[in-house]
């Protein structure tokens, strides 16, 4: 047995959501069991509802693009958890991977030992990270929240140079809140005394609670909105757009997607980059380089057409649905066809919204649903159920994403887009199947 398969089975034995996560006063002292690799990284640390694996990904690009190494500690992964560390944009190698998972492993045995909890899934997956990226020496580090900001584990971090907080809505409500404020509240937790704060303001409630923080922090606010960037044409490859600049001029670029929220993605990385140009000497980037780094940006499963006529989208809350709606009612308006829907979702999300704004958003055709491989996924007859009390469109129950995914894949017939939607865990595995097939 390989020590690759060994981690991920360690891994997968610590409970992910059944248990009390460490404190951010444990956590440090964990760090400071590693000696402190946080505080040697230059780190932009990113949080949000919707949006952040892609606005780190831009910003990654970018700094790739001025020719600085980057890290990137994402999540969650889609197919194998090399996927969340990421070094100039691609998952590390298995030598580093399997020397960090040693060491982590080492440590908290001995820490359990003197009476420390375990680190949790996702605390054991950031101290990998941090000895990652302080081994590989990279120039800086964009870390993505897990779970709100305020009491994530990637909050013990001290010194970031940048806060980026992307779109908020309602999700993981039973732990961030019941309103967009609370939530936001919750996001604005990582704003540190000094540092910049990019953020989106689409909401006006959101957007007070992040600005009273700011102020108590004595944060600079740069905030980004739907004003700051034009579209100026739709075309095969992607979104033609114009985005509006830190000095007030227009940076014309082509985003590689038909999905409008990632113009918007690329505004807010685009504005992280910008702030730190103009507040320190160690970062230089071309308006050539910028423009390179935002179009060169591929992001899986984020209105991925994975094959021709095939696209996934990871939205899994009500915000992102509806924002895969207005991109797949557009494709499907300007293509002339209907559409045609894989779905899935886990227990804690609110499915039954999700359904009922596809139903009424969609020109729909056919539906298959299917339970994904989680003790978290819905029953197939729960989601046929809520779609059937919807929609008057053909609807199909199936016990696996791959027998699903099979049947969505025969009624691509020149009449019909398809598209699969409705969590991440759905994305990883079609992710895998269509890689098996093509393997084949």
């Amino acid at each position: 047995m390989s020590l690759e398969k060994t981690a991920e089975e360690y891994l997968a034995d610590i409970p992910m959501w059944a248990r009390k996560k460490n404190s951010l006063e444990d956590i440090r002292a964990f760090l400071e069991r590693m000696d402190n690799p946080d505080e040697k990284r230059k780190i932009i640390h990113v949080a949000g509802t919707n949006g952040k694996g892609s606005v780190c990904a831009y910003i990654t690009s970018m700094l790739m693009a001025g020719g600085y190494h980057t890290g990137a500690f994402i999540s969650p992964h889609l197919t194998e958890v090399r996927e969340r560390f990421l070094f100039d944009g691609k998952p590390v190698e298995y030598g580093p991977f399997e020397s960090s998972f040693r060491e982590i492993r080492d440590l908290s045995e001995r820490m359990t030992e003197e009476g420390y909890c375990h680190p949790s899934y996702f605390e054991f997956l950031f101290y990998m990270g941090m000895k990652l990226f302080d081994q590989m020496d990279n120039d800086f580090t964009v870390l993505e929240t897990g779970l709100g900001g305020r009491l994530d584990t990637t909050n013990v971090i001290r010194h970031p140079l940048a806060v980026v907080i992307t779109s908020i809505s309602l999700d993981h409500t039973e732990y961030l809140g019941d309103t967009v404020e609370k939530i936001a509240y919750q996001k604005a937790g990582i704003i540190k005394p000094g540092v910049p704060v990019i953020y989106e303001r689409g909401d006006q409630g959101t957007a007070a609670v992040i600005e009273e923080e700011a102020a108590a922090s004595h944060s600079p606010l740069y905030p980004v909105d739907r004003q700051d960037y034009v579209i100026e044409a739709w075309e095969e490859q992607g979104i033609r757009a114009g985005l509006k600049r830190l000095d007030g001029s227009v940076l014309r670029v082509l985003i590689p997607s038909q999905a409008e929220y990632q113009v918007m993605n690329a505004l807010t990385a685009l504005r992280t980059v910008e702030v730190l140009m103009r507040q320190r000497e160690d970062i230089r980037l071309s308006e050539e380089e910028l423009k390179a780094g935002l179009e060169s940006m591929r992001w899986p499963a984020r209105m991925e057409e994975a094959v021709p006529g095939l696209y996934l989208d990871g939205a899994h809350n009500p915000g992102g649905i509806e924002e895969f709606i207005k991109t797949a009612a557009r494709l499907c308006e300007k293509s002339g066809k209907r559409a045609c829907l894989l779905f899935s979702s886990v227990s804690d999300k609110a499915h039954d919204t999700m359904i009922r704004e596809i139903a009424a958003g969609l020109p729909l055709d056919s539906v298959a649903v299917a339970h994904i491989h989680s003790d978290r996924g819905m029953a197939k007859e729960v989601l046929e159920a809520e779609f059937l009390a919807v929609s008057d469109c053909r609807i199909y129950g199936f016990d696996t994403a791959e027998e699903a995914l099979k049947a969505l894949l025969t009624w691509q017939d020149g009449e019909h887009l398809l598209f699969c939607v409705g969590s991440l865990y759905l994305m990883g595995e079609i992710k895998t199947i269509l890689g098996g097939i093509k393997d084949d």
